[in-house]
Parts: C-alpha cells; structure tokens; sequence
C-alpha cells in the first residue's frame, strides 16, 4: 500500500538524493504484475505501490515511510508501539482528559493514514482495558466506535484485560495437541529420535513462543502445558511403561517449567548486563552493595500489592536469580551462563514437574 512517490518524497526528506535516490526509483518503479488463476493468466499491470515482499529493502523502506508517525503519536502525550505494520496506542486513563488525550492521538494516527495513503484496518482495531476498572473508554476511528473487548491477539500472544495466561495457555495447547497427534498419525516411521525431532520443531515452539510474557503461575495452566510434552512421549515407541520423568531422562529432554525458568534466567541476564535495548531501571532495582552470600548482582525484591504484578516477568524471576549459587553459575558471559545454570538444582521453583 505503500505509495512510491510518496515515498520517493520521504526518502528526500531525510537528505538522501542524487545517485542513491535514483538508484532506489528505479528499483521500485518499472515492475509488472498480474494473476494467474488455474491456467489463465490476468492482464498484466503496472505495480504502482508497495515495498516489495521477500526483499532486503522492503522493510527498511517501510521502516523508513512510517517513522514519522512514531515522533507525531508520541508527541501527543501517550504511549506508542511499533511492530512492522502493527501500532499499539495505550495511556493511563484517570480522568476525562486522559480519554481525550487518546481519542486526539487516534485522530492525528487518521489524518496521517489518509495524508500518506496507508490506510487503517478499521475492522482489526479494537479497544482493550486492562486493569480493575470496569468503566468502557470510547474511542472511534473515522467516526466509527471501535469494539471494546475483553481479550486481543498481539504479536502471537493473547492478552486479556485481567493479564492472566489461562486464555493464551487454553489456545497454544488445543493447537500443540493437534500438531503432537498429527506427528504420530502422520509419520510412517517410527524411530524414536526422527519423531522427537519434529516434536522439537513443530510443537515446543508454541508453547514457549514469549513465554517471559505470559509464563503460567497457576497450577492447573502449567499442567495443561506440560500435559502435551507428557502424552507425546508416552505414545512414543517404547515409553509407554516409563513414567514422566524416566522417559524425560531416557530422551534426554527437560521438562517445559524447567525451560521457561531458564528462559526467565536468560532475559534476566541481558537485561542486567546491557545486551539489549531496554534499560535495567526500569525492570529491576539492582543492590549497590555486594556484601551479601552469594553473586554480587542480586535483585531487590519489591512488595507486590496485585497477583498480576508479583508474577509479572521482573518480579517472579527476582528470587531464582538471587538464589544462583556463585560457585555454579558462571557470569563472565551470556553463552558461558546458559551453560552454567544448566548445573544449577531448580528443581525447588518447579511447581509441577521437575526434571
């Protein structure tokens, strides 16, 4: 949808011109297209706009078309998120003013949309509320409400209005449970690593996509969860006689709460050390004294008023990173640590099944 000479005109903008300009013109302009449906082909037709998909440019050049739009909504007071060619618009609302602080956010994201030639997709927009208060905000898009609901896909990850898991959990184990039960069905051969093998590739990745997002705290959710890798290994050839954690060894596999915990340890670990983009304040209170038992880069831990936030990812990993044993746990470096906590028992924070 993107425009090519509106974004030629952006391009000039931020000073690039000359030889580069008109090397970019001519790669986005001069293409054709057209449709083939069985055997019949469309009349072929001039691509006027979009960046185009499977190139290395594509996303840069959208990158480059939209990031005005990031500096206009944040100078209108609230709080914006990109990803690709999805925007996240979210403010605290107290009072009236805040409403109209959003809804003027909102307006300005219209008449960018429309002035640029990129429109909205009015009918995946939708407003969420997150939190305990129960009053519905209106928030409209070129005139039109947007549906206030209780639940959202973002990125990959259901979020509801109370930020529990449960409803994410419920849906990534009926589709881990239907791709388990075609590995079985579906494989003619039934050797043992060539099954696990794809189990590793199409199954375990959806439960553990974000899961320092969403990690489950209720017991019942990390059962369901680990339920999937129990039954996939028990129909395994065999296996079945074995019990969990026998077939768990016998595999060579951890269990499910074992990773998430180690993924948990991980991102802590960036954080704390600066490997990525996000700052530790904001996550963390780090001691300034290292006269305490133990490694010199423990965590305070905070009293939590709300269950949401004590099992929020920068609260429930706070006690399983100042409990790393220093003798065990090698900081020195990020693979060197991933090595390390691999030793380290934490069989202790394991609600359900411990390896």
């Amino acid at each position: 949808m993107v425009s090519h000479n509106k974004l030629f005109t952006r391009l000039q903008s931020y000073g690039i011109s000359g030889t580069l300009l008109s090397w970019l013109q001519k790669f986005f302009t001069g293409r054709t297209q057209c449709t083939k449906i069985g055997a019949v082909l469309s009349h072929i037709t001039d691509v006027i706009s979009g960046v185009i998909q499977g190139s290395v440019l594509g996303p840069l050049m959208f990158l480059t078309f939209v990031n005005e739009l990031a500096e206009l909504l944040a100078n209108c007071g609230i709080i914006v998120k990109f990803f690709a060619d999805d925007v996240k618009l979210y403010a605290r609302i107290i009072n009236d003013v805040d409403v109209d602080t959003l809804q003027a956010a909102v307006d300005a994201l219209c008449r960018w949309a429309e002035a640029w030639q990129l429109p909205l997709s009015i009918n995946k927009c939708c407003v969420l509320h997150v939190g305990q208060s129960t009053s519905n905000v209106p928030i409209s898009v070129s005139g039109l409400n947007l549906p206030c609901v209780t639940s959202c896909r973002d990125l990959g990850i259901t979020v509801v209005s109370d930020l529990t898991p449960t409803t994410h959990i419920n849906n990534i184990v009926v589709k881990a449970h239907q791709r388990a039960n075609a590995i079985h069905r579906c494989f003619v051969s039934r050797n043992t690593d060539l099954l696990v093998r794809a189990y590793l590739v199409y199954v375990r990745p959806l439960l553990e996509h974000n899961s320092v997002v969403w990690s489950p705290y209720y017991k019942y959710d990390i059962e369901a969860i680990e339920r999937v890798q129990r039954r996939f290994t028990k129909r395994l050839p065999g296996f079945k006689e074995h019990s969990y954690k026998e077939r768990l060894k016998l595999l060579q596999l951890p269990s499910l709460e074992l990773r998430r915990l180690h993924c948990d340890l991980i991102w802590c670990y960036k954080i704390v050390f600066g490997l990525v983009s996000l700052e530790a304040s904001t996550f963390f209170d780090l001691r300034a004294s290292s006269i305490t038992r133990g490694h010199p880069y423990k965590i305070f831990k905070r009293h939590c008023y709300c269950t949401a936030r004590s099992e929020f990812f920068s609260e429930r990993v706070i006690n399983i990173w100042n409990g790393l044993p220093l003798e065990t746990v090698n900081f020195s470096t990020l693979p060197a640590f991933k090595r390390s906590i691999n030793k380290v028992d934490l069989s202790k924070y394991c609600v359900v099944a411990e390896p």
